[in-house]
């Protein structure tokens, strides 16, 4: 391999996709660059979504290893290797499946046996060029032993002993926290339509809770990690080793001491010579070496890319407040009154900009006035606002769910819980534009407190390279803006929060006040109100139907039951009501 050759290495899962950008100097790899982006599991995912995936990855390369789970046949392959050719019609590539590149990190070019466990899971082994496997038919039919089969395993036992003792295993209410549900009903109906990673992400609260000691969850992991280690010891007696050198590898393995305990007391029982160990290598760089045709791993030198926004420790946002440096030490009243004084810095912000949240309402109505859309895109707390808002337009307003539409880091899990990582790549921001079908009459608002999310301005740089008009909503108006990410900058300085960093505070109050002024500013100026009255809301509920009721009743100075018989006689439709009326 020639000296300074860019080599990109690529892993899809169910999960995620993380890559990595290295560079061979003199007997070295340096790592340039490295991330993460949404799962891309061959078999699941769209070409085009493939294809709008890889084109968020460095270019400019040489070699590359692209390895997808769920490529396994010689067809898969070829059709992979086409794809990869319209990306990168000037490199090297080569393709496979996530059991390819996670033996080359695992093992480089030795002999042994890696058991993967992640959202899904498998077991290669390799001795003198001789390949054995178990395992990895995909979360429907196989997958035993990962995060997926675990997560089902402990929702089947919540309705098994519910159906058998009428009672609650220890942590129901855990997993329903953890989905924000209410009932077993509610938790049937969200995995009918649950997918792949949506089940597997529960696996943390399943670990959770066996750590807690419930019984009934620790039987699950350890007949989990019992299957794994028969999988492991078949892939031995074929391969004809007593003492095979095993690797673990995979999320549950690297973050869960408690799978990776009781898969080595169970192998020890299985093969007591086998030695195990952890992998020092994520699969990404085993794509890489794949690609680079090494023949031995040399030493690896990570150095961390330079920051590509301003440090987040700089941000208005997570300066301490001088009021409430003692506030463990306030009782529960000086306590209320300091969150309600806090209070009028939201207004203050607000007033400061009203001029701008005025020019984002004209936007939008310009917008919807043409066929276009407004998305809110934000990750954690600004995100949930942002999905927040979008969802209450329809039963309002009586508008489309399409007309307003909010994208979030980590896709609906994070709507309920915090998705690791899911905010730092502003390339899965600017494949959530693309996904939404994002065009140049639409809107996008930008929502990040302190002004520098990597999926939010990603998303707003795509957005503006469409050809929408976007607008970034910040609670930071101190951060550095030599790079302008929108049309229209709205800074709310609501100052430092009581509970340093906690933006779902003062911060949270003032973005969701915002939202709820252009959102209700564009509807009122697109003729969705008749005075301070929602005259095209959804009655879908006896609460909505009353209030439609008393608003017939208002307008035509009729009386109650009046009002609702017309409502009834015109299938509930409250502007068709006042239309006949001539109001």
């Amino acid at each position: 391999m020639n000296g300074g050759e860019k080599i990109l290495g690529v892993e899809g899962g169910g999960t995620k996709t993380s890559w990595v950008l290295v560079e061979r100097t003199s007997s070295d790899l340096r790592v340039l660059d490295q991330g993460k982006l949404p799962p891309a599991n061959f078999r699941l995912a769209r070409a085009d979504d493939l294809r709008v995936m890889f084109r968020q990855l460095p270019q400019e390369i040489s070699r590359a290893g692209i390895f997808l789970a769920g490529c396994g046949t010689h067809e898969d392959r070829q059709t992979l290797i086409r794809l990869c050719a319209e990306i990168w019609p000037q490199a090297k590539v080569v393709v496979g499946s996530d059991r390819d590149s996670g033996l080359a990190a695992a093992l480089g070019n030795g002999d042994g046996i890696v058991v993967n466990a992640g959202s899904g899971s498998s077991i290669t082994g390799r001795r003198d060029k001789r390949i054995e496997n178990a395992g990895g038919w995909g979360h429907i039919l196989g997958d035993v032993g990962g995060g997926y089969y675990l997560s089902l395993q402990a929702l089947r036992l919540i309705l098994r002993e519910y159906d058998l003792h009428r009672g609650d295993v220890q942590f129901t209410s855990r997993i329903l926290r953890a989905l924000s549900l209410n009932s077993l009903d509610e938790l049937v109906r969200w995995a009918q339509t649950a997918d792949k990673m949506e089940v597997a992400m529960l696996a943390p609260v399943v670990f959770e809770a066996a750590a807690g000691g419930d019984s009934g969850v620790t039987e699950i992991i350890e007949e989990g990690a019992r299957v794994l280690c028969e999988y492991t010891e078949a892939v031995a007696n074929r391969l004809h080793v007593l003492a095979p050198k095993v690797v673990l590898l995979g999320g549950l393995f690297q973050r869960d001491s408690i799978y990776n305990h009781a898969f080595r007391r169970r192998l020890k029982k299985a093969l007591p010579d086998a030695r195990v160990a952890n992998s020092e290598r994520a699969p990404e760089f085993g794509a890489a070496w794949l690609a680079a045709e090494l023949q031995c791993w040399p030493e690896i030198h990570t150095e961390p890319a330079p920051e590509r926004i301003e440090d987040l420790a700089a941000a208005l946002t997570e300066q301490r407040n001088p009021r409430s440096e003692n506030l463990e030490k306030m009782n529960a009243v000086d306590l209320v009154n300091l969150f309600i004084d806090e209070e009028k810095f939201v207004d203050e912000a607000l007033r400061a900009v009203a001029a701008d949240l005025g020019r984002a309402i004209e936007l939008v109505t310009e917008s919807m006035r043409k066929g276009g859309r407004l998305f809110y895109v934000g990750a954690g707390t600004s995100g949930r606002l942002g999905v927040l808002d979008a969802s209450e337009i329809p039963p309002t307003f009586g508008a489309p769910p399409t007309l307003v539409q909010g994208i979030i880091a980590g896709g609906a899990t994070a709507l309920h819980r915090s998705v690791e990582g899911a905010e730092d790549e502003s390339s899965n921001g600017a494949l959530a534009i693309d996904r939404r079908g994002v065009k140049n009459v639409d809107v996008v608002i930008g929502i990040t407190a302190s002004g520098r999310t990597p999926f939010v301005l990603g998303g707003l740089d795509r957005a503006r390279s469409l050809g929408a008009k976007t607008v970034l909503l910040t609670c930071n108006p101190v951060r550095e803006s030599n790079v302008s990410h929108a049309d229209l900058n709205i800074d709310l300085a609501v100052g430092p929060e009581i509970l340093t960093g906690s933006t779902r505070l003062k911060a949270g109050t003032a973005t969701k006040i915002a939202l709820n002024i252009i959102s209700t500013g564009a509807m009122v100026s697109l003729g969705k109100v008749r005075g301070n009255l929602m005259i095209d809301l959804n009655t879908t509920s006896a609460k909505l139907r009353d209030r439609a009721t008393r608003m017939v009743a208002e307008l035509t100075e009729s009386d109650y039951n009046s009002a609702r018989a017309q409502l009834e006689q015109n299938n509930w439709d409250l502007r068709a009501v006042l239309k006949t009326a001539g109001k």
